[in-house]
């Protein structure tokens, strides 16, 4: 989180930021907007591309049918009002990665408009809910790049037609905090309907923002600027805090806000003036020539609809009612819909949730960011965790051992008591042998074992501990409390 210093927050005090957020969002389809090339990242420079996407002369562009489904599946999700109608437009300007010069989008008649998410809640309780003001479809542009050769740009055209949402919201954001939760539950939506992997650091989720600032009480806009060149969210973060600043400077000097765009310059950690920020009309837009009208039948937008899967917030309450676990938990269960389901597989299985998250929580997700697997391609199946589990809860092995048997399963994929027996981990009940393992630890801590037995309590967790190490994890830990208790005198 940023914290203003001392002599910024002074110079906001008096103002209150507002801010609208522009997304664009890569839509997870194997072709592009309007040809058949591939869309997959990381192709060499310019590979995927063909004449229509490049806009050589009498080439015509053809709609794709799925992005119209993702995009639909999308604004439902994110409430919005799906209209039957809406109409593809030319978007006129110049620049040296848009093939055509024009990018074709959508204007007057989106695809949907009107929705709303909730981010939070307010000190009183009251919920946080920003409002969206419309979803469209539209076409990428293709990547400058800078760094490629010396003095040099360099223009990869792959990403040229790949289609996108823009999902442009309200300006009910009053913070950086707040614009930031709400791109967090945005792209959280947006996983749980797979209609994008959503990957900033890829360029499939893309952010700019509009921010204004205005006397606290003050009821009209300010002048606003529009902030680009943000690929994560403590960039926009720190974008958003570093722009208000210099607004408010510039407010409290009584000079003007001029509406311009800003690029963000992370190694800085300022925002500088890239050029004017351009009105509608700027952009000429006008009905696609080349593209009839797009109609939706309402029966189809329904059946997608239907198709939704439970959405986070849903789910979060859900788990909270089914499984009675932490807030913390559910947020930590409830992160990306796989995880959600490979902790909820577990605990169906195993009978414990808590159980089930704790280990879902530490081991599993340790593993994962260890080796930076998915849990969906991860190699402890949840029929296998839930049966590791049972074993702990039925005595059959030690939770130290457990740990050491899910690091095989990791590492093998093999079933739990297939490694337990392997591995010689089956917990010892064997009266005899644990006898046997706290007697040679009585006798090989002698100083320890006479505090114990005069009376020093605390030292049997100290003396378990020992016996386990000596067993390698397989006695029974409460059959050696049991020992060492009568043993204390």
């Amino acid at each position: 989180m940023t914290t203003l210093s001392t002599p910024a927050r002074a110079v906001t005090e008096r103002y209150e930021m507002v801010v609208g957020l522009e997304v664009h969002v890569q839509l997870r389809t194997r072709t592009k907007a309007f040809c058949c090339c591939d869309t997959a990242f990381g192709a060499p420079p310019n590979t995927n591309t063909c004449p229509i996407c490049l806009a050589l002369p009498g080439t015509l562009p053809l709609l794709n049918a799925e992005a119209v489904r993702l995009a639909v599946r999308a604004a439902l999700a994110l409430g919005c009002t799906v209209h039957e109608t809406s109409i593809f437009a030319r978007k006129n300007y110049f620049y040296p990665d848009l093939p055509k010069g024009y990018q074709i989008s959508q204007y007057d008649r989106p695809l949907a408009t009107g929705g709303r998410i909730a981010i939070g809640k307010n000190a009183d309780g009251t919920p946080i809910t920003i409002g969206i003001t419309r979803l469209h479809m539209e076409e990428d542009a293709g990547k400058s790049i800078h760094d490629r050769y010396g003095g040099a740009t360099a223009i990869d055209l792959n990403r040229a037609g790949v289609p996108l949402i823009e999902i442009v919201s309200e300006p009910d954001m009053r913070s950086a905090r707040e614009a930031v939760a709400y791109l967090k539950v945005l792209k959280q939506i947006l996983e749980y309907i797979d209609v994008s992997d959503v990957n900033m650091e890829e360029g499939s989720l893309r952010v700019d923002a509009n921010i204004s600032a205005r006397l606290r009480g003050e009821t009209r806009l300010g002048t606003k600027t529009e902030v680009k060149n943000m690929n994560s969210f403590s960039g926009v973060e720190r974008a958003l805090e570093a722009e208000f600043v210099r607004q408010c400077t510039l407010l409290e000097r009584g000079e003007k806000i001029h509406q311009q765009t800003m690029l963000w310059d992370g190694a800085r950690g300022e925002v500088r003036p890239a050029r004017s920020k351009e009105e509608s009309h700027d952009y000429r837009y006008f009905p696609e020539p080349d593209l009839p009208p797009l109609r939706l039948d309402r029966a189809w937008i329904e059946q997608i609809r239907a198709e939704l899967p439970e959405l986070p917030q849903a789910r979060q309450a859900r788990f909270a009612e089914s499984y009675a676990l932490p807030a913390g938990d559910i947020e930590v269960l409830t992160a990306n819909a796989k995880l959600a389901d490979y902790f909820e597989s577990v605990a169906r299985q195993h009978g414990d949730a808590k159980s089930a998250a704790n280990w879902v929580m530490g081991e599993v997700l340790a593993a994962l960011n260890a080796t930076g697997q998915s849990v969906e391609h991860f190699a402890v199946r949840p029929a296998d965790l839930a049966k590791l589990l049972d074993l702990v809860r039925d005595g059959v092995v030690s939770h130290s051992a457990a740990k050491q048997i899910f690091a095989h399963m990791a590492e093998t994929g093999d079933p739990p008591q297939q490694i337990a027996e392997r591995e010689g981990l089956i917990q010892v009940r064997d009266a005899d042998e644990l006898a046997r393992w706290v007697d040679e630890v009585l006798a090989e801590n002698p100083t320890e074992a006479a505090r114990f037995k005069n009376g020093e309590k605390k030292l049997l967790g100290v003396l378990v501990g020992l016996v386990m190490k000596k067993s390698k994890g397989r006695a029974d830990p409460r059959r050696v409390n049991q020992l060492l208790s009568e043993r204390g005198g």
